[in-house]
């Protein structure tokens, strides 16, 4: 595409056969993407993947109702139309990116899908004259206005008090496993075992430069070892912890940006500015870590405290001892 120029239609040039094949396209995909959700959550929430499989079935009858009209009105060959030749048009997102919505986002998602899927039916029925299109147009409309009773409907028959716990208890329990706990073992690794280096360098050279090179690479150099490890060390099928990809990518972001926390500050050419602001860093990252163990590994605060901060600090004083000898 020519940079500047957007070769895609308006919405109010489309002619009626053009809004219809629209109309069909957007329901299909609709309900592909409803059914890779149903198969996203099958194997650990078959209740709520129940409930995707029924809004797919009735995302193919609107389907079936839209080609049955476009056949009436202009025989078998259907324009090809998507969201995304329209200008203004809301696209769906890649389905590389929906695929791993957590089990509250792919909630979100469908209602969302609902709501944009019911502005262009109200939009549609004003763009056509064709009485018995205008009514089509509005009855789905309304029935996408409806879903979410009829969503509330297949949840009350799939998804009883018990499931819903059960499945929410489940989301978070693989959240924790997948993102927070190979990433707080990341933080903890990268803010601890970079503070010797780091401070042992600045005090021993007194060259804030230096000592931000050697902080960046043992920063990059440690996210690099944990990412790999974690992803390495458990491919997720028995333990059930998810994505070993992901929870390589977790570790090692979180641990390099535990070590450059503390090294970053050392940009600054002055080296008691630099140190004094990078050990105020240092205090805050311990007590994140300390807070994180608590809020989420439900680790008594102070237990934490005494693991993480008095264990950090004792680290830290290594690395100045070193350096100053």
């Amino acid at each position: 595409m020519i940079p500047g120029f957007d070769r895609r239609r308006k919405f109010a040039d489309l002619s009626e056969q053009e809004i219809l094949a629209l109309a069909i396209s957007s329901e299909e995909d609709d309900a592909r993407i409803y059914r890779m959700f149903a198969e996203r959550m099958r194997d650990d929430f078959e209740g709520s993947a129940a409930v995707f499989d029924g809004m797919a079935k009735e995302e193919d009858e609107h389907r079936r109702l839209l080609i049955d009209l476009h056949q009436r009105r202009f025989g078998e060959t259907i324009p090809l139309v998507r969201r995304e030749h329209i200008s203004g048009y809301f696209a769906r997102q890649p389905v590389w990116l929906t695929e791993n919505l957590g089990l509250e986002r792919m909630r979100a998602e469908a209602r969302a899908m609902e709501q944009v899927a019911e502005r262009f039916y109200h939009a549609a029925v004003t763009r056509t004259t064709d009485a018995d299109t205008r009514k089509l147009l509005g009855d789905l409309a309304a029935a996408e206005a409806g879903h979410d009773k009829a969503a509330q409907a297949l949840a009350e028959k799939h998804l009883d008090p018990d499931t819903v716990e059960a499945e929410d208890d489940e989301a978070h329990r693989q959240f924790i496993l997948t993102w927070v706990q190979p990433g707080l073992a990341g933080l903890m690794d990268g803010s601890v075992s970079t503070l010797a280096p780091i401070f042992a360098a600045a005090f021993a050279t007194g060259d804030t430069w230096n000592t931000f090179l050697i902080g960046v690479a043992a920063s990059v150099g440690a996210g690099i070892s944990m990412g790999f490890t974690e992803a390495a060390s458990d491919d997720g099928q028995i333990s059930g912890r998810g994505s070993p990809i992901k929870r390589g990518f977790a570790s090692g972001v979180m641990t390099t940006l535990g070590g450059l926390g503390h090294a970053l500050p050392y940009l600054i050419t002055d080296f008691w500015t630099a140190t004094t602001i990078a050990i105020i860093v240092v205090f805050f990252e311990l007590w994140a870590i300390a807070w994180i163990q608590n809020r989420f590994m439900q680790t008594p605060f102070w237990r934490a405290t005494l693991q993480v901060v008095i264990g950090g600090a004792l680290v830290l004083a290594a690395g100045i001892l070193i350096g100053s000898g």
